[in-house]
């Protein structure tokens, strides 16, 4: 099978305004802040934390707190199959990207794409796939081949034109660390990305990334309470200024304290010894509504959808596809 699948990308801002596209995966978190009576002040309160959190960050020839605001569009990435029956366009995830607006010089820094990360076939294979499998086993364990087939449509689509043309760097995405897992604080301080931290062994989520060609880091940044966990391609210490940087920590940290207070708004900061909990009590909350419990049902159902869409129908194209996909 010689020929490849083509990608289209569609850009739209978040920002006050902010309104989901009907083909918006209903379980983005960005969607889910801007549904409800609270939608506007949700979105207001979410960026403002975002511009506070990068110039605290970026406090160098920055006395007032006030040089830099973030701007985010929501970037959703549509593949075609090019099979003979195939009508529209499937679409497959949703990621960000920032710009940095420097108000003193009025210059707009190209910033990060990736950040935030919200796949189709991600929520099936977690979502249906995994559970599927384990539902009759005494053990946990993961089917033949897990998150094979995502991971080569993911780097087929970061080594496509598509993102070539309209991106400078490989994808940076910033993701809680795993409540599974144990972290241990090294001596290794960054400036902007802070203290690193190393775990014994990879999450599942680690293990499906690399398979996305992405390995990850874990850093906890300054002011931060927790370390976050940082999938990169390249180097993400060498391959990205600090503003870059700044600007994806702003961003998912700012997300992070509103999806999982328990963890990222802790009222105490991560030690040398470090497990995550989501029944940790000693937090606080943002003033910004997201429904958790809604996100965790919707994550199931659209799970099934892609299942019934895209991973049935296509079966056959997808097996060979993959089966013969190279870099």
């Amino acid at each position: 099978m010689n020929k490849e699948f083509s990608f289209a990308i569609k850009r739209m801002c978040f920002d006050e305004g902010y309104q989901p596209s009907g083909s918006t995966r209903t379980t983005t978190n960005f969607a889910n802040l801007a549904r409800g009576k609270n939608r506007q002040e949700n979105l207001r309160n979410t960026l403002r934390m975002i511009d506070n959190r990068f110039n605290a960050l970026a406090h160098w020839d920055n006395p007032k707190g006030d040089r830099y605001a973030v701007e985010l569009e929501i970037i959703s990435v549509e593949m075609n199959l090019d099979v003979e029956s195939s009508g529209d366009a499937l679409p497959l995830i949703e990621i960000l990207k920032t710009t940095i607006l420097d108000r003193q010089t009025n210059e707009r820094i190209e910033g990060v794409a990736g950040n935030n990360f919200s796949s189709y076939v991600r929520d099936y294979d977690f979502s249906v796939l995994l559970l599927k499998h384990n539902k009759d086993q005494a053990g946990f364990s993961t089917p033949e081949g897990f998150g094979d087939l995502h991971g080569k449509l993911f780097k087929c689509f970061v080594n496509s034109s598509a993102y070539t043309d309209n991106f400078n760097k490989p994808p940076v995405i910033c993701l809680s660390v795993s409540s599974s897992k144990t972290y241990y604080r090294t001596e290794y301080q960054h400036p902007v990305l802070g203290v690193e931290y190393l775990q014994d062994e990879y999450s599942l989520t680690d293990e499906y990334f690399a398979k996305m060609g992405l390995k990850v880091r874990y850093f906890m940044p300054p002011n931060s309470v927790a370390p976050l966990a940082f999938y990169c391609a390249g180097d993400v210490l060498g391959d990205y200024t600090d503003l870059e940087l700044i600007s994806t920590i702003s961003t998912m940290d700012t997300f992070q304290k509103i999806y999982r207070p328990e963890i990222y708004n802790a009222n105490s900061a991560a030690g040398k010894s470090y497990q995550p909990s989501l029944q940790h009590q000693d937090y606080s909350l943002t003033r910004i509504v997201y429904d958790r419990d809604e996100r965790g049902r919707l994550a199931v159902e659209q799970g099934a959808f892609v299942e019934e869409h895209f991973i049935k129908p296509y079966h056959a194209v997808l097996e060979q596809w993959s089966a013969h996909y190279a870099l």
